[in-house]
């Protein structure tokens, strides 16, 4: 059974970091790309994050670029969102995902086939 849990969540003032953790299980980690995106109350769910199948390439939002940085642990089966500079606006709960099939790496939710619970973040002015 394919599982990814999410942990790392939590209350921030504006300026200050947090770091997400994904824990996939019951699947080969390695074969798929995963993504964190985020949801804020009455928005739609927006790609944050992607780190490659492949190579290990990184992928981000204009919105996040230069603050949040994307890593894998394959030993740990866990992919990393390292957040620093956090702002009010990124305010949502986070979720992590495994790509389908073939998907190198991609912000779009429609790639993915595998969700994790999600993480809240709320970072406060």
């Amino acid at each position: 059974e394919v599982q990814l849990v999410e942990s790392g969540g939590g209350l921030v003032q504006a300026g200050g970091s947090l770091r997400l953790s994904c824990a996939a299980s019951g699947f080969t980690f390695d074969d798929y790309a995963i993504g964190w995106f985020r949801q804020a109350p009455g928005k739609e769910r927006e790609g944050v994050s992607c780190i490659s199948s492949t190579d290990g390439s990184t992928y981000y939002a204009d919105s996040v670029k230069g603050r949040f940085d994307i890593y894998s642990d394959n030993a740990k089966n866990t992919v990393y969102l390292q957040m620093n500079s956090l702002k009010p606006e990124d305010t949502a709960v986070y979720y992590c995902a495994a790509a389908k099939e073939f998907i190198v790496a991609s912000l779009k939710s429609e790639d993915f086939a595998s969700w994790g619970q999600g993480t809240q973040v709320t970072v406060a002015s």
